[in-house]
This record gives C-alpha cells, structure tokens and sequence, in this order.
C-alpha cells in the first residue's frame, strides 16, 4: 500500500510524519537512474553493516545521502514558492494537520 501523498505532493506520510517526496520536475530517465543509484547504495549499507566495514560503511551512507539530495528528498527544496519545509515533522503539527486527519478518518 502506498503512503499518502500531501495534495501539493510535496510530502508522504509514513506513520504521522511527513518525509519530503522526490521531486517531480525530474525528468523520468533521470529519476530511473538516480533510485538505482540509491537502491544500490542501500545495498552497499546492507553489505558494510554485515561485513562490520565501519569505512565501506561511511562511503555507502555518503551515496545514499548524495542521491536522495540529487532526487530532492533532502538538501534545499525544490519547490520555489519560498514555503517552509516540514520534512520530519509530524503532519498533525503542521499546516497539512487538517487534512492528515481527514485522511486516518477515512481509512
């Protein structure tokens, strides 16, 4: 089941908190290439952990990093309307309060 989308498609929701969605000005190519980077750098994490690779470790945690900023998951927003980032907050403490209600009143 997927995670519910805020109506600006700015955020998900997983479990009450709000985690800044991709951005989708991306072009799809693009886009492709930049989640098999991050699926195989979460793999690389996988890896480190269970070979106990502390420095493999770092450099895998680095690649995820690089590609969830590069897909605008993190580093600065993508939007340009100058609208505050609410990435990791729980939506019932933000504007999108109301509406996450509605949304856990319906399922």
């Amino acid at each position: 089941m997927k995670p519910p989308i805020t109506p600006d498609g700015r955020y998900i929701v997983v479990r009450g908190r709000l985690w800044r969605a991709s951005n989708p000005h991306l072009p799809e190519h693009e886009r492709g290439a930049l989640v098999q980077d991050l699926m195989t750098a979460r793999r690389e994490v996988k890896a480190a952990r269970d070979a106990e690779d502390e420095e493999r470790l770092i450099a895998a945690r680095k690649a995820v990093d690089a590609a969830k900023v590069a897909l605008g998951e993190r580093g600065p927003v993508w939007w340009t309307d100058g609208a505050m980032d609410f990435n990791r907050h729980m939506a019932k403490n933000t504007p999108y309060a109301d509406w996450y209600a509605e949304q856990a009143d319906s399922r």
